[in-house]
């Protein structure tokens, strides 16, 4: 059966194409929008607010206002995801390099890098601004400071430059505790530099595994990430150093105002944390086949189930 004898019969005679053009089109522009959605990261955007909140919580010792609650997650979301879609930008030369990234929006030519760069600064002017309009000044600085140093510090620099670039660009990642505590009180208390503390140790026992996963991609790219150009027992060593650096801070800020509810599963799963880290070592060293996204996503749960923990914690 010929496909000029199943159009509608509105179509006109001649034009068998018509028929799909509405829903060829809405496909088409679906594409596009989740192609601009996946610039901005969406899981790492979700992480960042995993910390945001708890730490907002523990600065109102309660729940904050509802309104105070949603700019912040706005706002911090529409950051985090502007300064994703800004290191899309800048990373699409190494990222149309690497089999993990080869498929992101900029490398598979969905989204232009003009447009990409115009969708990331409009985010990042947006983003900035509603902190400024509806937190504080403190806020709104620190969101800027942590795009401006995430993209053109980390990304541009650092990533390209130095196999501690781990390290430094931790700063960008534990912002969001630093700027979700600002919003509510409009100032900086060693509590919130504690939780600060955690995440930022937390990144390098939680990225090395990928990198170590990725490693011939990094190699491939130019890219000096830490197991591309270190011995196995350097890597093994700052992942169990930062490892423990993670659980002993976040034990540090128990007695800034925590209790038992904050303690108790910190320490748990702080010893659990440890232990995977140990075996993952332990096994790079015997040369044995590693499973590195064991840690990298058990690190997730550790984070997500401490900062629950300071949530319950400020509510009850």
């Amino acid at each position: 059966m010929s496909m000029i004898t199943e159009r509608p019969a509105s179509s006109p005679a001649g034009h068998p194409a018509r028929a799909a053009e509405g829903p060829v089109a809405r496909r088409d522009v679906r594409a596009v929008l989740l192609a601009y959605v996946a610039l901005t990261k969406p899981r790492i955007v979700e992480l960042l607010l995993v910390t945001t909140i708890p730490a907002m919580m523990l600065a109102e010792r309660g729940l904050p206002s509802l309104w105070l609650m949603a700019v912040v997650l706005i706002g911090g979301s529409l950051a985090a995801g502007a300064a994703s879609v800004l290191n899309c930008y800048i990373d699409r030369d190494i990222d149309q390099l690497m089999r993990r990234t080869k498929r992101r929006p900029l490398p598979a030519h969905t989204v232009s890098p003009r447009n990409a760069l115009i969708f990331g600064l409009v985010l990042a002017v947006v983003s900035v601004a509603l902190m400024a309009a509806f937190t504080n000044l403190l806020a709104a600085g620190l969101t800027l400071a942590a795009i401006a140093y995430y993209d053109l510090v980390y990304t541009l620099w650092l990533k390209r430059s130095t196999p501690t670039n781990t390290f430094w660009g931790g700063a960008c990642g534990a912002a969001p505790v630093l700027i979700g505590w600002a919003a509510v009180t409009g100032s900086l208390a060693p509590a919130a530099w504690g939780l600060f503390a955690v995440v930022f140790f937390w990144q390098m026992p939680h990225f090395y595994p990928l990198a170590m996963k990725y490693k011939d991609d990094y190699a491939r790219a130019g890219i000096p990430m830490l197991p591309v150009v270190a011995s196995t027992r350097r890597v093994n060593a700052e992942i169990l150093i930062f490892a423990w650096l993670t659980v002993l801070t976040s034990l540090a800020v128990w007695p800034l105002g925590l209790s038992a509810i904050y303690g108790v599963p910190t320490l748990v799963v702080g010893a659990i944390f440890v232990v995977e880290a140990h075996r993952l070592c332990r096994r790079a060293t015997r040369g044995e086949a590693v499973k590195p996204m064991r840690l990298f996503h058990w690190s997730t749960t550790y984070l997500t189930i401490v900062f629950v923990a300071v949530a319950l914690d400020a509510l009850i």
